[in-house]
């Protein structure tokens, strides 16, 4: 059961990160007169900033996982 939840949450998350792709209205302002690459690069920092924080939920939950098997056996 729970294998087929992380799946669709996993498939969920790939196939909806298209339409989550914006920007912040301070940073669309302050590159909206500007060339393609300022945007994404903004686009980028944007991504790379929202990352950590869900490997370090992953890392807890995977954390979590392997203590409550090793406390099973």
């Amino acid at each position: 059961m729970h294998k087929k939840r992380i799946l669709f949450l996993l498939l969920f998350t790939v196939f909806t990160f298209k339409s989550f792709y914006s920007q912040c209205a301070m940073c669309k302002a302050v590159v909206e007169n500007g060339d393609q690459s300022i945007a994404e690069g903004v686009n980028n920092g944007i991504t790379y900033l929202m990352v950590f924080p869900y490997l370090l939920i992953g890392v807890l939950f995977f954390t979590i996982y392997r203590y409550r098997k090793q406390t099973k056996n």
